[in-house]
């Protein structure tokens, strides 16, 4: 049997080998790479300066980005699943101690630095980003704007497809159009009249945090249910003047002491 398996991983190797090989003059080749898929676009956010020939270097100054954007994706506390009205959907007290360290941690990170908080119209998002401010204490320059942009929904249909989730064509349809409209309106490179680096804070959901992460990357958005984010878990992404974006940290829990990572 032994040798069997040997044979066969030798053979397998060997015939991924001469794929491999026979692909080496393309040089767009990979095996983790989709044929045809566009690396990156690099004018994603629509945002990218288009400079003429007959401009001055101010004239290309005053279009061009100059400042980086931080996007911090907070998720909710934990709140009560079992109700079935939105509006009773509210953190249990769990989820209020778990916004509490999310603030906290956000404080030791950022200090005053917060520039703009946008805060999902559900409730379960609207109590986490109360709780945050509450314990932040921003400065009172920092915008703090409810947006319905960001509300829980199904974005995009899952590949592989969940087991147990399952919403209907229609939910996809509107909920994902609506997602769509806050990703391009919150995630893009910085205006060229913003002179300084901002920090943002997006308290929301984690279906809309995956969908934006695989927005931003490039990624296939169909790949976001392939990611899980604990409640009160930060997200970092950045986002450079010439459009590049990294994310700096996927669902960061680190602040949260084991009894209160949860994932509801």
């Amino acid at each position: 049997m032994l040798k069997i398996i040997s044979f066969a991983s030798a053979t397998v190797g060997t015939v991924f080998l001469s794929h491999y090989e026979s692909n080496c003059r393309d040089k767009t080749f990979h095996p983790g790479r989709r044929p045809g898929a566009k690396l990156w676009d690099d004018n994603w956010d629509m945002m990218k300066p288009d400079y003429d020939a007959n401009m001055s270097d101010d004239e290309k100054k005053a279009i061009t980005p100059k400042a980086v954007r931080h996007i911090y994706l907070v998720r909710h506390g934990q709140y009560h699943l079992k109700e079935v009205e939105s509006e009773k959907r509210k953190l249990t007290d769990l989820g209020r101690k778990q916004a509490e360290r999310t603030g906290e941690r956000l404080g030791k990170l950022l200090g005053s630095s917060i520039t703009h908080f946008y805060i999902s119209t559900v409730t379960r998002a609207r109590e986490t980003g109360d709780i945050i401010i509450d314990t932040l204490k921003p400065e009172p320059g920092c915008t703090i704007q409810h947006t319905d942009l960001l509300k829980e929904g199904a974005p995009i249909e899952p590949i592989p497809a969940p087991t147990e989730w399952k919403p209907e064509s229609w939910q996809f349809h509107q909920d994902g159009a609506r997602i769509e409209a806050g990703y391009r309106a919150l995630i893009h490179r910085s205006l060229p009249s913003q002179e300084e680096d901002s920090h943002e804070v997006l308290v929301c959901h984690g279906n809309v945090i995956r969908y934006f992460v695989c927005r931003a990357l490039q990624y296939e958005a169909e790949g976001w249910l392939r990611m899980s984010l604990a409640n009160g878990s930060i997200t970092h992404l950045v986002i450079k003047p010439n459009g590049n974006v990294s994310l700096r940290g996927l669902g960061e829990k680190g602040h949260l002491p084991v009894d209160l990572i949860t994932y509801n």
